[in-house]
């Protein structure tokens, strides 16, 4: 399977406006961003887990990033309110679910194969600094290594936004709202651009809370070996 496989292209999921795939584990939906693969892929999904529904103990060869967007996410290394970031490295295992339900923005397979760091963070207990160049921006670094970066931001009203050519940039609205051109993002849209491609954008009239990435698409983006599913 392949969806916005093409790297070199702008891709853009309004996920909010397209229906739940079933996953084939009871429970658990999705809607898919990015993919190459089938059941075991490189992917960028946003994941729904109904109340009560749980996966089997896993191992994540290609590593496992992903943030609660709402609900409680649960493993055995705790439980993970919205507002949380997680980064599960290759080779690591857990059994994930959730007893009251969530949602999850999720990205599998997209980890440097020697990475082996562990994140856990709740971000709702984090402070926002201004961006020293972008008025009307503030931010919340989540991750960082000569790979990628990873971060929250905050836009405030009627913000112009300009986020200059970089090795590629991935952006999924979590509040708010922003356009780019003459296209509306609104919450749970996501936005990905090639390398070399600049982001003009303006944020609406009550601002836009993201995440982004930065830096990744430098990389090859390829399908994984086949191995048992997982939380995709």
């Amino acid at each position: 399977m392949e969806v916005n496989a093409d790297f070199f292209k702008r891709a853009v999921v309004h996920a909010a406006r397209i229906p739940w795939v079933p996953s084939p584990i009871a429970g658990v939906e999705r809607r898919m961003l990015d993919r190459i693969g089938e059941e075991v892929a490189r992917a960028t999904s946003i994941v729904r887990y109904a109340p009560n529904s749980h996966f089997a103990a896993h191992t994540h060869g290609g590593g496992e990033e992903f943030f609660v967007l709402d609900g409680v996410f649960s493993d055995e290394y705790g439980d993970f309110p919205a507002g949380s970031y997680i980064r599960n490295p290759p080779g690591s295992r857990h059994t994930p679910g959730s007893d009251r339900g969530c949602t999850i923005f999720v990205k599998l397979w997209q980890f440097d194969p020697d990475d082996r760091t562990h994140l856990r963070i709740d971000a709702t207990k984090m402070p926002f600094s201004p961006a020293p160049d972008q008025p009307g921006v503030a931010v919340l670094p989540l991750y960082q290594d000569a790979r990628e970066n990873v971060r929250l931001e905050q836009w405030g009203a009627d913000a112009q936004i300009l986020l200059p050519p970089t090795s590629g940039v991935e952006i999924l609205v979590l509040d708010g709202g922003f356009s780019d051109g003459n296209e509306t993002f609104e919450r749970q849209s996501w936005l990905r651009l090639p390398p070399g491609n600049m982001l003009r954008a303006r944020s609406g009239a009550n601002g836009c809370h993201v995440w982004i990435k930065t830096g990744h698409l430098a990389h090859p983006q390829t399908a994984p070996r086949s191995q048992a599913a997982h939380s995709s």
